[in-house]
């Protein structure tokens, strides 16, 4: 089937309009994930010490790992949450509130006493506050990409809806330079000691500068239109989250699938790398904080660039090409770290992340298709943050527990492979959504 490609209602905003909202959503996204990866990057290099100091090594690192995890696990809560007040009473509010959150939890995190100093009540809370920062991501990436999705042309969404999703190599890129930075200039007990709290209180200051330029955006103009729409009807709609289960559950399912590799893949490149890197190859922590720093750079680069090529080749052309790279990309991946230098360490990085931007770029306006108006924000959040837990919320702990069983990288690599086959089975059972109408009451089938 064709996709419709009518125009809606937003193609009569200006461009300055959809340039105001990109930027609002690219820096609110930007600073949301540098709350979230800082957390990751903590986990792998400084937590395991700090609040599980009695553990073997690379156990206190699956003890902080598993902290990491829970963030993932109150990610769908989140997007439930939100997603059901998003799609009642807009996207802009809601956006508000996560910032807020993330924000708070973060600089929280900074705070926290030691396990030396409060004992076991150090990593109870800090597994609370992860849960805060999850819950609020959860409600964060629905509302952006939506915001810029149903501002935006149709034959430009892939473009412009993939620069919220550059958020996410953006916040890992700042907290990444963060640490790196504060790696060369503190010796390692002073980071261990009171280093690693200043990039989680940098984050209070970050909040409001978020806040000062998101409060400044309006709301979605299809959105206000199918609110009104909904006012008029005779009879009171469902819940957005029974629409989505009732009528819209293929979608959700094929958002999840879509998700498995990119998730996954995302944070053994990111994450897993710094425990693979440090403890196998014997790099140091700069080196290989260094060596995502410039991998997230061309990430950050990439990511517009496919999501600009879907909205010529389609979403789903451009997806399948990241999922089958990246599964071939695996079994070199680790080959090159246990090179033991910069140079192979960087470029494993950074052709991992061009491959995972050719799955993340066109996400953005592939999710928002699959939906209609009145359920977009519950279904794209539900099939996004669902697929988190079992993907990219378990990937550093799966991976570490397979390096840890098996002695080798291999296992990691086929198991990457196979949820690189997951998400190639997804797009193979979905349509082409690329070009369709956002303002339909009545959306295409989107799914075989």
């Amino acid at each position: 089937m064709e996709p419709n490609t009518a125009s809606s209602p937003a193609p009569d905003q200006p461009r300055t309009s959809i340039l105001r909202v990109v930027t609002a959503s690219l820096i609110g996204t930007t600073i949301e994930w540098y709350d979230f990866f800082l957390y990751g990057a903590a986990a792998a290099l400084v937590f395991n010490q700090v609040f599980f100091p009695e553990s073997d090594p690379l156990v206190g690192t699956m003890l902080a790992f598993t902290t990491y995890s829970v963030g993932f696990v109150a990610r769908p809560l989140g997007g439930l949450v939100f997603g059901h007040f998003g799609d009642r009473i807009g996207r802009k509010r809601l956006l508000v509130i996560s910032l807020l959150m993330m924000g708070g939890s973060t600089f929280a995190i900074g705070l926290l006493p030691t396990y030396a100093a409060i004992g076991v009540a150090a990593p109870l809370l800090l597994t609370l506050l992860r849960v805060v920062q999850g819950f609020s991501l959860g409600g964060e990436w629905g509302g952006a990409v939506l915001l810029v999705s149903e501002h935006g042309r149709p034959e430009h969404r892939g473009f412009w809806a993939s620069w919220p999703q550059a958020g996410a190599p953006g916040g890992n890129l700042l907290a990444t330079a963060v640490l790196a930075i504060l790696s060369v200039t503190m010796a390692d007990e002073t980071f261990l000691d009171w280093g690693w709290r200043v990039p989680f209180l940098l984050s209070g200051i970050l909040v409001v500068v978020g806040l000062w330029i998101r409060l400044a955006v309006s709301e979605s103009p299809v959105f206000r239109e199918a609110r009104e729409r909904a006012e008029a009807a005779p009879t009171p709609e469902r819940a957005p989250i029974v629409g989505v289960l009732r009528d819209h559950w293929r979608e959700a399912l094929v958002a999840m699938g879509v998700r498995m590799a990119e998730n996954v893949s995302y944070y053994i490149v990111t994450a897993f790398i710094l425990v693979y890197a440090t403890q196998e190859a014997e790099l140091s922590n700069g080196q290989v904080l260094n060596a995502v720093l410039v991998a997230s750079a061309v990430h950050l680069v990439t990511i517009p660039a496919w999501g600009a090529l879907s909205d010529r080749l389609g979403r789903r052309p451009v997806v399948m090409v990241g999922a089958v790279g990246m599964a071939l990309w695996g079994f070199a991946f680790f080959p090159l770290i246990d090179v033991g230098a910069f140079w192979s360490a960087t470029l494993a990085a950074t052709v991992g992340l061009v491959f995972h931007g050719a799955m993340y770029g066109p996400q953005a306006a592939f999710f928002s298709e699959l939906f209609s108006t009145r359920v977009r924000y519950s279904g794209a959040s539900i099939g996004y943050q669902l697929a988190s837990i079992v993907a990219g919320g378990l990937a550093p702990l799966i991976a570490t527990a397979l390096l840890a069983a098996f002695g080798g990288s291999l296992p990691v690599a086929l198991y990457l492979t196979a949820m690189c086959a997951v998400t190639l089975a997804a797009v193979a059972v979905a349509r082409e959504t690329r070009g369709r109408d956002l303002g339909e009451a009545v959306p295409s089938p989107t799914v075989r």
